[in-house]
């Protein structure tokens, strides 16, 4: 296997769970093969910032997309991009999305006979039906996707829970298996220091207790229900506390509007996006629990970066992206709504050995390194090289 192609429909100056994913294997693949990622150009990108990377990067143009973070790819029109493609010389497709680029990969492929396999990072029927909310419509582009996902000759779902939905509500007919995301952070040497370099940071009181979370503000990843589950908690009797929102996002507005409406402005700190891995984890190890009700991502890599100090999720049930934790041994679940998402925070507070094992569990059971996955994702590149 000498020179792979990772593609996707989104890139750097964007920041997203699958991006990163992306990076991280492009990092670790350079060890034992030549990559090219193959991606869009996007709002405020800089070719010298490309040129800086361990890795080819081959982009594409793009058209903007009005009141949305992301560009709609467009490699068709882009004959330049086009002609790099035909001359990468790769020897194995990773796509990483099923849109344009994705699917340009999977075309290429086919043309050149070339081992192709996709992973699985989303749940795109939810994705579908916010903006159509029309289930004829839905079925269409969902059809479309999955056409592109059954032409792989193998599919890596994130975890069980979304292999599972793929096969059975989605109609995957490929060959697919579970490969686990991972994490590039490193536990922090001294959280004590670590948390005196928050504390000064973002003002919080050294006593406080910390709540996290780190993503997108977007009120698909459920933020808003976070805030609300607070102000419920505090009605309960929870004091002296502080909930940090580590990003940026189209609802930071919204979400600041309800901080202030709960009156919950001294609780609530806007961190703003943090990029700084060591601050990230400095914030993770300071936090108490990394909050967590969303019911929108597939397998999170906050929550494997929250893990990796020993920092429990608390998630809720129905949700994806805890497919991964046992309820009560390496993580915490709650029913699905904001009283009894208050009341589990009340009572994790209230026992602290308990707490203790949950802690230990999470670090021991749900950190993994990329390091271990990418050995691994070689291996199997090597695997297919060979059967085909």
């Amino acid at each position: 296997m000498k020179k792979v192609g990772l593609f996707i429909d989104t890139w750097y100056p964007m920041v997203d769970g699958v991006i990163k994913v992306v990076d991280n294997y492009a990092r670790r693949l350079v060890q034992y093969c030549e990559v090219v990622v193959f991606c869009p150009e996007v709002r405020g990108y800089r070719r010298e910032a490309d040129e800086g990377l361990p890795y080819k990067v081959v982009r594409c143009h793009s058209l903007p997309l009005l009141h949305n973070d992301y560009d709609i790819p467009a490699p068709a029109l882009d004959p330049h991009f086009e002609a790099q493609l035909i001359r990468s010389g790769i020897d194995l497709v990773h796509i990483h999305s099923p849109f344009s680029v994705g699917l340009a990969g999977v075309l290429y492929a086919k043309v050149h006979r070339l081992p192709v396999v996709a992973t699985l990072h989303s749940q795109y029927r939810q994705d579908f039906e916010r903006p159509l909310n029309f289930k004829p419509a839905v079925d269409i582009a969902m059809d479309g996707i999955m056409r592109v996902f059954n032409a792989c000759d193998e599919c890596w779902a994130v975890n069980a829970g979304i292999r599972d939905l793929y096969i059975s509500d989605y109609g995957l007919k490929a060959p697919c298996k579970v490969r686990l995301n991972a994490t590039d952070h490193r536990p922090v040497a001294d959280p004590e220091a670590a948390a005196r370099i928050v504390n000064r940071t973002f003002g919080i009181p050294a006593d406080a207790t910390v709540f996290l979370f780190v993503g997108r503000l977007n009120y698909l990843k459920n933020i808003d229900f976070i805030v609300r589950s607070l102000a419920k908690a505090r009605e309960m009797g929870l004091t002296h506390f502080r909930m940090l929102f580590a990003g940026k996002g189209q609802d930071e507005g919204k979400l600041a509007a309800l901080v202030e409406e709960l009156g919950l402005r001294e609780e609530v700190v806007m961190c703003g996006l943090v990029s700084d891995r060591q601050m990230l984890e400095n914030l993770y190890a300071r936090a108490k629990l990394f909050l967590f009700p969303s019911l929108y991502d597939a397998n999170s890599l906050v929550q494997i970066e929250a893990a990796c100090q020993g920092t429990p999720a608390v998630f809720l049930e129905g949700a994806r992206t805890a497919a991964t934790v046992t309820a009560g041994v390496n993580a915490y679940v709650s029913a699905p709504d904001e009283e009894s998402y208050a009341r589990m925070i009340l009572q994790i507070l209230s026992d602290p050995e308990g707490y203790a094992r949950v802690s230990a569990a999470a670090r021991r059971d749900l950190y993994l390194d990329w390091d271990t996955v990418v050995r691994e994702v070689y291996a199997d590149y090597c695997r297919f090289a060979k059967v085909t």
